[in-house]
């Protein structure tokens, strides 16, 4: 298990029936989970996000929310991994991290889990879901992983049995925090059937990829949903240091480098 200081009353948790698991620092280093990694400098851009969400949870009196971009390959799943683990070495609130990307499930791939089933099991089978649950060896994480599916995603996403799901997760433990990585808006409307049920989104942009188009089309198909802010991935400009990781003035926006 991989421990830290600041120790908190919630560091007393023992998963008696989650599947618990020790992860691979290497494979962490490869993946650029860098969260997981000890003293990794890179880590802080990840903690300046984690406060801005957190904060704009606790504003709210929020607990879930959803990770997506606009297209393929701009890095979600990537911040939503080392996110999750930031909020969870915080502190005062556990994390569920859920893979709703059923069609191109990453999380378990990023962590480098090993799988037996997943939400897209559970979905569709008498399962239960303390079957599926894992706790990477990281205090106050579980991970919801995803499994590859190649039936209509749409269906599952709006079924019942997932929109009890949510309700449940969000339901269940008062100091826990939901993230859902959910699919790219512009590959499937998986993302958008999420989105009533869930209380705000992050949107992910790749930097020099992305249209200007692309983004005015993002935030109109999010103009019902609360943003928290903006995330640019593989931007090729170097941060200020004055920025802290913030860019344009904007101070929901974040370059991660």
């Amino acid at each position: 298990m991989i421990n830290h200081t600041n120790k908190h009353p919630l560091d007393a948790i023992r998963y008696t029936k989650t599947k618990t698991i020790s992860l691979d620092p290497e494979v962490l280093r490869t993946n650029r989970i860098v969260m997981g990694l000890y003293n990794d400098p890179r880590a802080d851009i990840f903690r300046v996000l984690r406060t801005n969400v957190i904060r704009q949870l606790r504003e709210n009196n929020w607990n879930s929310f959803a990770i997506t971009s606009a297209t393929p390959g701009a890095g979600k799943t990537f911040i939503s991994v080392n996110l999750a683990i930031a909020i969870a070495m915080e502190g005062n609130q556990s994390v569920l991290l859920v893979d709703a990307d059923l069609k191109r499930p990453a999380v378990g791939n990023y962590l480098d889990l090993q799988l037996e089933a997943g939400l897209f099991d559970y979905l569709n089978e008498d399962i239960s879901l303390e079957d599926i649950l894992i706790n990477p060896g990281i205090e106050r994480l579980v991970v919801l992983p995803g499994r590859h599916s190649n039936t209509n995603t749409s269906e599952l996403i709006s079924s019942r049995k997932m929109v009890d799901l949510i309700k449940e997760t969000k339901s269940r433990y008062e100091s826990r925090i939901i993230i859902f990585d959910l699919p790219p808006l512009f590959a499937a409307d998986d993302a958008l059937l999420f989105m009533p049920h869930i209380d705000a989104a992050l949107l992910v942009v790749e930097d020099g990829k992305n249209t200007s188009d692309e983004l005015q089309h993002s935030m109109h198909i999010l103009e019902q949903t609360n943003l928290l802010g903006l995330v640019v991935n593989k931007s090729k400009q170097p941060v200020p240091s004055y920025q802290y990781g913030y860019s344009y003035g904007y101070s929901n926006e974040t370059v991660i480098t």
